[in-house]
C-alpha cells in the first residue's frame, strides 16, 4: 500500500512539474485606436470681371461677406477661400460707361472655382445691360 501511495504521489509530482507556466499577457486597458478623420479640402473662389468698359458696378455674393457691391474700373477679381461642400455664388456686372473711342465694347464676368470656370456671361453692344451668373456649387 505504501508503494502504491509512493507511485500516486510520483506520478501527481511528475505532471505536474511537466506543466510549464503559461503565460497569458492580458491588456488591462483598450489599445487607443486614432479615428480616421477625412483631411480638410479648401476651395479658392474667385469673382472675375474683364473688359474695355470705362467703369462697372459689380454685385456678388459671398458667404463672409453676404452681398456685396463695388463700383470699379477693370480688371477687377475678388477670391476667398473655403472649406463648405456647397454654396450658392452669385455676380452681376453692369457697365457705367465706355470710353468714346471704343468702337467694339466687351465685357465678361466669371466666377472660378480651383481654377476652373464655374459660371460665365458675356457682352459686346454699348447698351448697359446687366449681366448676371449664379449658381450653387458643390464639391
Amino acid at each position: 500500500m505504501r508503494t502504491l501511495r509512493a507511485g500516486w504521489l510520483v506520478a501527481i509530482a511528475l505532471t505536474i512539474t511537466a506543466c510549464g507556466d503559461t503565460i497569458v499577457n492580458v491588456p488591462t486597458t483598450p489599445t487607443p485606436t486614432t479615428p480616421a478623420t477625412p483631411p480638410v479640402v479648401r476651395s479658392t473662389i474667385e469673382f472675375r470681371v474683364v473688359g474695355n468698359a470705362s467703369s462697372v458696378r459689380v454685385r456678388y455674393s459671398a458667404p463672409a461677406d453676404g452681398l456685396t457691391q463695388v463700383v470699379t474700373t477693370l480688371p477687377y477679381q475678388n477670391s476667398f477661400v473655403t472649406t463648405a461642400e456647397s454654396m450658392f455664388l452669385s455676380l452681376e456686372g453692369t457697365p457705367v460707361s465706355y470710353p468714346f473711342a471704343v468702337v467694339f465694347p466687351f465685357l465678361s464676368i466669371q466666377i472660378v472655382v480651383n481654377g476652373n470656370t464655374f459660371r460665365e456671361a458675356t457682352a459686346n453692344e454699348f447698351l448697359l445691360n446687366t449681366l448676371q451668373v449664379s449658381g450653387t456649387w458643390r464639391r
